[in-house]
């Protein structure tokens, strides 16, 4: 995708201790959807900046220089967000299949492609598998706009979800704000789900929606130390189908330990959803799954009417060193009071 010319942009500032007016932002977030492409900004004392990726494919969101992820347009029929790095540069995602499978890395779940927004039935197709391509859907980016202020990079992105006869299901939008936190990565993500084009059901499946497939080391399975931690003090596969306010995935890559921490906000749909976190390095919110998760009958799932939206907000912090309880509960809390935008 071309490149426009540089956009001044306000300040932005997506975490706890820095506050935006969201109703201001709201309307930030409506003019940059209107220009497609790259809004190009000048490193600012070491911080923030976005470039168009050399071959159009996306954009890169670098720090100090330093590549700290890349928004690819279309990976295997849907956007993602890789790679994904801490901040001193310690890749958080899985390499494979964008790459060839590294240490620690299995050939397993193609479809799980680093970091991404999927669901595994939507008016009975499946978005989260790859295969057959006859039952699977494509989100197709449609338009979108990246830029950086100060201390604060932003993405937003709208896109369809189409069927594999071509036929649109259902549109997003989604936001993904990147900043700092006293040393920590923070990164906002903010989904809207729009059922543009009639009503749309989502299934009652544990394969979704919001995911991450750790790096091969970190992954508990790997038995170097990786560890699964939930709100309640639930690990490992104790904390897979559970509902729970956050939850924390860390572990070893190289002589390093790192870790994500995903928060579901309050007024998001389902809160508190169920996870569909796994051993092998699966890191999935799932405000839709049930059945799986506890067993019993499946449900008849979750209606969105048409013409109407639902919204999930995440926020992750990518922190180096083990785990901090106490501070995952303190970002909780402080996020937990952080109203999302009513638009973007």
């Amino acid at each position: 995708m071309p490149a426009d010319r540089p956009v001044s942009m306000p300040t932005i500032r997506p975490h706890a201790g820095c506050r935006v007016p969201w109703p201001l932002f709201g309307c930030l977030a409506a003019l940059l959807l209107m220009i497609s492409g790259s809004l190009s900004a000048q490193d600012a004392a070491g911080g923030y900046r976005v470039e168009p990726m050399e071959d159009g494919a996306g954009w890169n969101v670098l720090e100090a220089g330093q590549v700290v992820a890349g928004y690819l347009f279309d990976s295997n029929g849907k956007p993602i967000i890789f790679p994904l790095h801490s901040r001193s540069g310690i890749p958080l995602t899985r390499g494979f299949p964008m790459l060839d499978a590294g240490p620690h890395e299995k050939q397993d779940h193609p479809h799980q492609r680093s970091l991404w927004l999927t669901h595994g039935e939507v008016n009975g197709i499946d978005f989260w598998s790859e295969s057959p391509k006859e039952r699977s859907g494509n989100i197709r980016h449609r338009s979108g706009s990246a830029g950086v202020d100060g201390d604060v990079a932003m993405i937003v992105t709208e896109n369809d979800w189409v069927s594999p006869q071509g036929e649109r299901q259902l549109s997003d939008r989604r936001r993904f704000a990147f900043s700092t936190d006293d040393g920590r990565r923070v990164i906002d993500c903010d989904f809207e789900l729009i059922a543009t084009d009639g009503d749309v059901h989502f299934g009652d499946t544990k394969e979704g929606s919001f995911g991450i497939r750790m790096a091969g080391s970190m992954k508990v399975d790997a038995n170097l130390g990786g560890l699964i931690t939930n709100a309640e003090g639930k690990t490992n596969s104790d904390a897979w189908g559970k509902p729970s306010s956050w939850v924390d995935y860390s572990g070893p890559v190289g002589d390093k330990t790192a870790g994500v921490t995903v928060h579901y906000h309050p007024s998001s749909h389902a809160y508190p959803c169920r996870w569909h976190v796994r051993t092998y390095g699966l890191f999935a919110a799932n405000p839709f799954g049930v059945f799986h998760f506890i067993g019993g009958d499946k449900t008849e799932g979750y209606t969105l009417p048409s013409g109407e939206s639902l919204r999930m907000n995440f926020r992750l912090v990518l922190h180096e060193g083990a785990l901090d309880v106490e501070q995952a509960k303190a970002d909780f809390k402080a996020y937990s009071g952080d109203d999302r935008p009513a638009d973007f």
